[in-house]
């Protein structure tokens, strides 16, 4: 039963929720902060509306969720709030990022981001949709016979197949890492697809043949609606997703800025 404050709109059957009668910016009681932590559990992405948050209130909330890292990869908005970073895009300009290729974040890294928690600051007048997938649901879709197949595989993680991580990592040691195919999730216990078009760049342990066949197959499984739920930024608008079981897509539609202000929540190894 969720506490009274709140309101949990279920978005779809396999992936997000919308939680409204909360103002984040306030901070939450304990018992408001657990509810959330299982909802978050539950619906692997959360969605919120009309919050005014600041980057000191954003960082205090994420905070309920697991400690934060100071994201490696793109400066801090400003010295006294390190936790939080910008994305800051004009869409008239040539794309520079792989935001529009479906992805877990820094999956390159030995523990990989546990979540984030992202807010709208300035939107294009059109376009700028976000979609995610639950990794739950797709690894659940695949046949038992493929389920075994993947089952107690590995796979390499490499950050110098994305063309925006190659250029910030080249002077930093982030060799190519190897983490299951099929995850446990650790709070759920529920399993997983953790391979992504972005930095996954190999199966272990099969031919060249055999890897392009099947880790093709298993990066574009997630290109599936089945799986998914498409979210429409507004101003004052709040995701904050895990990053364990679910996917994302940032759809490059716009041509006006888009600056979204980021935290990212510390994770652990992949089991």
């Amino acid at each position: 039963m969720s506490h009274p404050s709140l309101t949990v709109n279920r978005l779809t059957h396999s992936i997000g929720a919308e939680i409204s009668g909360v103002d984040l910016a306030a901070g939450v009681e304990p018992a408001v902060a657990k509810e959330l932590v299982d909802l978050f559990h539950e619906h692997q992405v959360l969605f919120f509306r009309d919050q005014q948050l600041d980057d000191v209130s954003h960082r205090d909330f994420a905070r309920n969720f697991g400690p934060l890292q100071h994201f490696a990869f793109l400066p801090p908005v400003s010295e006294d709030v390190p936790e939080v970073h910008a994305i800051d895009i004009d869409g008239a300009k040539p794309k520079t990022a792989n935001a529009d290729i479906w992805h877990s974040d820094a999956t390159f890294l030995e523990k990989p981001p546990l979540g984030s928690m992202l807010r709208a600051v300035i939107l294009p007048d059109v376009g700028g949709d976000t979609l995610w997938a639950s990794m739950y649901a797709a690894y659940d879709a695949l046949s038992s016979h493929v389920q075994r197949l993947i089952e107690g595989m590995t796979a390499v993680h490499d950050s110098s197949n994305s063309v925006s991580h190659a250029r910030k990592t080249v002077n930093a040691d982030y060799r190519p890492v190897h983490h299951p195919v099929v995850r446990t999730h650790p709070v759920t216990g529920r399993k997983a697809l953790f391979v992504n078009k972005t930095f996954t760049t190999r199966l272990d342990g099969v031919t060249d043949r055999e890897n392009e066949s099947l880790l093709t197959m298993l990066t574009d499984h997630v290109r599936s609606p089945d799986f998914q739920v498409r979210f429409h930024w507004t101003p004052g608008s709040v995701v904050l997703w895990d990053n364990r079981c679910t996917q994302h897509y940032a759809v490059a539609d716009y041509a006006g800025r888009r600056r979204m202000h980021r935290v990212v929540i510390d994770g652990d190894a992949p089991a």
